[in-house]
């Protein structure tokens, strides 16, 4: 087993070295997290990693009001730039941790308003990256926008009759209105089981 320090790129491309998938998990919070994360990446680029899977956080974004997300869309971004194949899985906060921040009042404080967080355990978080290590990666699917004239066009030489072409563009139409973003839980009500999640469909 080799073991190296994140942020010394050369004891990380000794020890990467004949790895083709790899989990990264982001470090430790600190200052310096997305320079480290940054010198892993370019270390596993040249060390000729085939696939990186990265554990990142949902909402990811440069302006994230949550600050620890921005290092996770700095490091998702060099990973983009980096010409690496790559997987990003996007975890909530931790329920785990939940417990540690009531006080000894049993008070939960915090300036959250009436918001919700849509927590997670950290063992669910190892189970669905276990699941998309051990169920192989697939390609690396993106969305692309089509003007109305692009989206017939590109469609028009599969010889599909007029009225059939147009139900395929209207099914991109209605989600950009909006008209197909509603979410119920009555697959849930009626089966007794929660609705299988696109996720969990790709990764069967």
């Amino acid at each position: 087993m080799a073991i190296a320090e994140l942020a010394d790129t050369a004891e990380v491309r000794r020890a990467l070295q004949g790895v083709d998938t790899l989990l990264m998990v982001s470090g430790s919070e600190s200052l310096d997290r997305v320079s480290r994360h940054q010198g892993f990446i370019d270390a596993a680029a040249a060390s000729g990693v085939g696939h990186v899977v990265y554990t990142s956080f949902v909402g990811a974004a440069p302006d994230a009001s949550f600050t620890l997300a921005r290092d996770h869309w700095a490091t998702e971004e060099h990973l983009r730039a980096s010409g690496l194949p790559y997987t990003v899985l996007r975890d909530n906060l931790y329920a785990d941790f939940l417990p540690l921040m009531v006080g000894e009042d049993g008070a939960l404080r915090g300036p959250a308003g009436e918001g919700r967080a849509a927590v997670v355990t950290q063992d669910d978080i190892a189970d669905v990256a276990a699941a998309v290590l051990s169920t192989g990666l697939r390609r690396e699917i993106r969305y692309v926008p089509e003007s109305l004239d692009e989206a017939y066009r590109s469609r028009a030489g599969y010889g599909a009759p007029g009225w059939q072409v147009d139900a395929w563009v209207s099914t991109y139409t209605a989600i950009a209105v909006g008209e197909l973003a509603q979410v119920t839980d009555h697959v849930e009500q009626l089966t007794g089981h929660p609705a299988t999640s696109l996720a969990d469909l790709l990764l069967a």
